[in-house]
């Protein structure tokens, strides 16, 4: 039995997506982004898992890839478009905290590099690269 929800996501404006083959979500998470991307007026095209970047795996230090999870392109309320690729994680895959365990530690500094390689990328191609957490996910609207 599978740890995370996972499966095939059913687009209902296949208009905006622009991806290649149906979409998969590998988590809740992933899945709740998928439905507010497909049904968001605001959004004028996404795709999931679309774009490669390379980057150094500081662990290892052999050159890898690195798939973001989404490209969106939306609308602002001032009616500017704007272009971002997200990373949907965990807030504990995201900060390195002193009481973190070692593998979280080690996950946090891959991610590091990872999200360092995307900020290049994006700055290139004048995009804006985005982390999402559980917080920006389920606290809209909410303040701290």
């Amino acid at each position: 039995m599978a740890k995370y929800a996972q499966g095939k996501f059913s687009i209902k404006n296949p208009e905006k997506y622009v991806g290649k083959g149906v979409p998969r979500y590998r988590s809740s998470w992933e899945f709740v982004m998928m439905n507010f991307l497909d049904n968001n007026n605001n959004v004028i095209r996404w795709a999931s898992e679309a774009i490669r970047i390379p980057y150094k795996n500081p662990l290892t230090g052999k050159s890898t890839m690195y798939v973001p999870d989404f490209f969106v392109q939306y609308r602002t309320k001032n009616n500017k478009v704007c272009s971002e690729i997200v990373e949907i994680k965990p807030k504990k895959q995201s900060l390195i905290e002193a009481k973190a365990s070692a593998q979280d530690r080690a996950t946090v500094a891959v991610n590091y590099a990872k999200w360092a390689a995307a900020e290049a990328f994006c700055k290139k191609q004048g995009l804006v690269f985005r982390v999402i957490t559980e917080d920006q996910i389920f606290n809209q609207g909410k303040r701290k």
